[in-house]
């Protein structure tokens, strides 16, 4: 089911939240001596299904976030959120990094690790299991996670695909 068109159009009636995954500082080494960047990855949400993440590059922090952020805005993604989890597990790869995410019940908490913890929060999930396989690597654990979420289906379509009541898709 990848590629589930689940893009958000207008931005301007969201209550964004902006969280910093990560800060990666770059240097190039000139004739005139080092050049320091900076890159920063920012995941933003409005805590009630959706999400999306954007990377900025400057010379400053405060800009390579401001930059992240602006990027971030353009690519959201509306996530079916279950009673504060997730209504399936779902496994998704990108790059190096593997991650499988699994629904909990009330009270679990989110179990996860750094950069999933930041895309899963930023969603408005409260009770998850996560676990990252493989790569560790910021950028493509938040494009993993991201991918993962993307590919959720909510019961409701589930039960519209399959031409059945909502509550035979919990009954199987």
């Amino acid at each position: 089911m990848a590629g589930v068109n689940n893009r958000v159009k207008s931005t301007n009636d969201l209550e964004l939240k902006d969280r910093l995954v990560a800060i990666n500082r770059v240097t190039k080494v000139t004739k005139g001596g080092r050049t320091f960047s900076f890159a920063a990855i920012v995941v933003v949400g409005n805590e009630d299904g959706i999400v999306g993440w954007g990377l900025g590059k400057a010379g400053e922090v405060t800009t390579a976030i401001a930059k992240g952020v602006e990027a971030a805005k353009k690519n959201l993604i509306k996530v079916p959120v279950h009673k504060g989890t997730i209504p399936h597990e779902q496994l998704a790869k990108f790059g190096g990094a593997q991650v499988l995410i699994k629904p909990a019940s009330h009270g679990t908490g989110v179990k996860a690790g750094g950069a999933m913890r930041a895309v899963l929060e930023s969603v408005g999930i409260t009770d998850v299991l996560a676990k990252s396989k493989g790569s560790s690597n910021p950028h493509n654990l938040v494009k993993a996670t991201i991918a993962a979420l993307n590919e959720l289906r909510s019961p409701l379509a589930v039960a519209q695909n399959r031409g059945i009541s909502v509550e035979k898709v919990f009954r199987g």
